[in-house]
């Protein structure tokens, strides 16, 4: 094998050359864990998903995600753009492809299901593979030493700064408005400074800003932040969507709620995203988190695998 196909696509969006780019690699099999980190790399898109035979056969698929500089357990807009791609295929390894899909991921199983238009894939939905977990709170100092900000700006009315997960783990900090959040900066230094307190492992420090509102608590805007993984700013990140939604959602004062929030995203970079999670709350615990989005096909092509 000479050449690799690939295909990306534009996630959490309608509308291409926006929502967050992803290259799907739909046949890896062969290609060193090296390999895969390279081809990640010379892409530079903030994660690129390898495609691989699932070691139980009940389940579709084993799929590998890789930032520019790191593999990761899980991510949203990964799953969203894979189980897209997958999805429009006939077979996955000879096997039929339904509207249901199973990833193995080293974060545990990521169910996937499909929404169709005819022939082709409109959307996807992803349950989140972990419960959500709260790690240590983080002074303010330290999240707005990562983006350039006064400490002023933090809001911790609702909760102070802290990590928070469903599958990846994300410093999660609320800012006083729009322009609080257009005004962020990644200050490389800061986010040196701050990875020491991480304390759960997955990826590197990265930091998930958002505002919202008390007349409407559940649409949210966010912007985030991850250098160390060499993504100055993402356009859309489901799985720090998911974890800060579980997270607002375990702090309501309802033992019950099934909330849907929305979550824009990328519009201060103009590759606005739209995310959308649901969230089911019981007895006071979050027992379920579902992240939805559209796609859109953009490219596809071969990478060379020899000189």
């Amino acid at each position: 094998m000479n050449t690799l196909s690939y295909v990306t696509v534009d996630v959490f969006t309608s509308t291409r050359f926006e929502g967050n780019p992803l290259a799907v690699i739909s046949d890896a099999r062969g290609l060193s864990d090296a390999a895969m980190q390279k081809i990640a790399t010379e892409f530079n898109y903030s994660e690129v998903t390898f495609v691989l035979p699932p070691e139980d056969p009940q389940n579709s698929a084993r799929v590998r995600i890789f930032t520019p500089t790191m593999e990761i357990p899980f991510a949203g807009h990964p799953n969203v753009g894979t189980a897209h791609v997958l999805g429009q295929q006939a077979e996955i390894f000879g096997k039929p492809v339904g509207d249901t899909l199973r990833f193995e991921e080293k974060a545990g199983i990521v169910e996937v299901s499909l929404k169709r238009s005819g022939a082709k894939v409109a959307a996807a939905a992803i349950r989140a593979p972990q419960p959500l977990t709260i790690g240590d709170t983080i002074p303010a100092e330290t999240i707005t030493g990562c983006v350039s900000l006064d400490p002023g700006v933090i809001v911790d009315t609702t909760h102070a700064p802290v990590f928070a997960s469903v599958g990846l783990n994300f410093a999660v900090a609320e800012v006083n408005g729009l322009e609080a959040l257009a005004t962020a900066r990644p200050n490389l230094a800061g986010f040196q400074a701050a990875a020491g307190r991480q304390t759960t492992s997955g990826h590197d420090f990265s930091l998930f800003l958002y505002v919202r509102t008390a007349e409407n608590p559940w649409n949210i805007r966010a912007r985030m932040f991850a250098p160390l993984d060499n993504v100055p700013e993402d356009p859309a990140t489901g799985s720090a969507s998911a974890a800060l939604g579980a997270y607002l959602v375990s702090l309501a004062p309802e033992a019950d709620m099934n909330v849907r929030i929305t979550i824009e995203q990328g519009v201060e970079m103009g590759r606005r995203s739209v995310i959308t999670l649901d969230v089911v709350k019981s007895g006071g615990i979050v027992t379920d988190v579902v992240i939805s989005g559209g796609c859109v096909s953009v490219m596809r092509g071969e990478i060379s695998l020899q000189n």
